[in-house]
Formats: structure tokens, sequence, C-alpha cells
């Protein structure tokens, strides 16, 4: 099952989202986590007992991220052994975490904006990402799956210069609109996330081509780590890494310029395309 979000009269709603296009649910949820916190992990189930109203073609809809407010973004770094390996490291021991600000989120086809402040050092980073689906704390990793509601995909795009001035990276991946997220969630039992293949194009040229089967630390293996910390709220997005082939290690550097477009692709879950601007003057 596919569920997405989309604008109807200007008011952000669910959907589900069907071979013919987007279907309205009628339901008193307009974002994903407060749905999945009332469905405690069927969101499957809740969702086929929705009636769903008229449906608008994919070129007609006006689609959003499909989580708008996540209660947290949580990030793995170097965790494909090909991206560790392009970039002279060796592969980590224990999963690099770091967060990205709400507000960096947009959805399909919004623009990806070149700060002012550091317009020739934006990157893209094609990643899988997980949404939980039911509160999790102290989860092993043999029963992760039963905690995340399904699959989307995340454009960690970052701001290179900025993300080395500081060890947790946070301020280089955090601007605005540098976490297109979309272009919807596939439920968990859609998919299997260890073997889907990755294609990130920009501009019609594939810069990175991979599977996820190059997990260092697999999804379940991630929920495992970070709920051994801290409780993973329904809606948490985690981008689990991504693969070789970023802009910042080509020779030579091949980074984001206005007027490119990013366009991801995973299998079984569907592309993910946001156009690059130079940041609109305030």
């Amino acid at each position: 099952m596919r569920i997405g979000r989309h604008l109807v009269d200007g008011q952000p709603a669910l959907a589900v989202v069907t071979d013919e296009g987007i279907a309205t649910l009628e339901c008193d949820h307009t974002d994903l986590p407060s749905l999945l916190a009332a469905c405690d992990g069927d969101v499957a189930g809740a969702v086929e007992a929705m009636a769903s109203s008229g449906v608008t073609a994919f070129d007609e809809a006006d689609l959003l991220s499909p989580v708008g407010r996540p209660p947290a973004i949580l990030a793995v770094g170097l965790n494909y052994r090909a991206h560790a390996a392009e970039g002279g490291r060796e592969p980590p021991k224990v999963p690099i975490i770091f967060n990205k600000h709400h507000n960096c989120i947009v959805g399909p086809g919004d623009p990806i904006h070149l700060p002012a402040a550091a317009p020739d050092m934006v990157d893209y980073e094609g990643e899988l990402a997980v949404i939980i689906g039911r509160t999790a704390r102290a989860v092993p990793a043999s029963e992760a799956a039963d905690y995340i509601a399904g699959y989307t995909i995340m454009n960690d795009v970052s701001v290179r210069d900025w993300q080395r001035r500081s060890p947790t990276m946070t301020m280089g991946k955090s601007w605005d609109t540098h976490g297109p997220c979309g272009p919807w969630m596939v439920t968990s039992d859609s998919i299997d996330p260890h073997s889907c293949r990755l294609v990130t194009e920009v501009s019609g040229d594939v810069r990175q081509d991979a599977n996820t089967d190059d997990l260092i630390f697999d999804c379940y293996e991630i929920v495992e780590h970070l709920s051994t910390a801290f409780t993973l709220d329904p809606g948490t997005i985690i981008a689990t890494g991504t693969p070789a082939g970023v802009g910042a290690f080509t020779d030579p550097p091949s980074l984001l310029r206005d007027g490119d477009e990013v366009a991801i692709t995973i299998e079984g879950i569907g592309t993910l395309a946001n156009p690059v601007i130079a940041e609109p003057i305030a």
C-alpha cells in the first residue's frame, strides 16, 4: 500500500495512492504522525477501513511530503560500504547519527535552494528513509520490523563546507528545503528494504546506482541502536545513509547548480524529483 499527502482546496490531506492517481482519505488526520499514533502500527488496516473520495491524476496532484511535521528526523552517516570507501574511510563500528531540523522538509517537485551563504557547496544524497509507526523504546533488531510503518525516499541535501565545520554535521544538513521527502510512503509489507536498487540522477546524469544490500547497518539494526537511547515517536523519519557517487567525491567535484534537477528512484517506492534554484531573496 502507498500512502501520501496532497493539497485539497489549499489544505493538506492524506490519501491512498492507486495506479490511477491519488484518492483522498476521509479522516480527521492531515499528517501521518497522528494517523500512525492512532492506529498503533496497523496503518494498512486503518487505511483499508477508511473511505476515500475522488481520484486526482498524478499530473494534477499537488503532492506533499508524506510526513509534514515529523517529531524527529534522524540520519545515518557513512552507512554504505562503497560510500565509506570513496571517501577513504574505514566502515564505522557503530552507526554515525546526526539530526536534520524539521524545517528542511519539502515535498516532491518543491525546489531545493542553493543558499546565498554557500551557493557552491550543495550536494545531493539519495537515501532510503524509514518511517516509524509505533512508539519504540529498547526495541531489538529482531522485532524492529513491527515498529516500522513504511519506507520513503529522502534527499539528504548537504552543504559540504558547513557540514565539515562541526563534528555534529547538523548545521550542514538542515538548511531550509534540504530535506526533500516522498513521493509517498510504501507500507513495510510492500518491499524488502534491504534489497532495493537506488538510482540518483542529476539533470539526467546517473550519479548514484547502488543497492540497499550494501548498507553497513540495516534498517532494523538502526532502530535498535536509536531506541536503546531514546523513544522513537510515530512519524519519526530515519534516513539510512547514502551510497557511493556523491558530488563531493567525484573528480572534479560535481556539486549542484542552479537549473539542475535531482531525481532519486528506489525500487518498490517510486521517484522523488526536485528542481534546484538559487535561494530566493527574502
